[in-house]
């Protein structure tokens, strides 16, 4: 689980949009430009080049 208030202050780094977390598949995702970051041992990951891209 992902402490609300540290959503909060997360942006995706690709394009600074906000974010939110799927608990189910453990990934923080922008609501922006869809990229999907993995969540490590309950950590985000927030790389652009550890990032899923959204599918088309």
């Amino acid at each position: 689980m992902i402490d609300t208030k540290l959503l909060e202050i997360l942006a995706c780094p690709a394009c600074r949009g906000d974010v939110e977390y799927d608990a189910r598949n453990e990934k923080i995702i922008c609501t922006q430009c869809g990229l999907k970051y993995p969540v490590k041992e309950g950590i985000p990951v927030m790389l652009v080049d550890e990032a899923e891209k959204p599918s088309k």
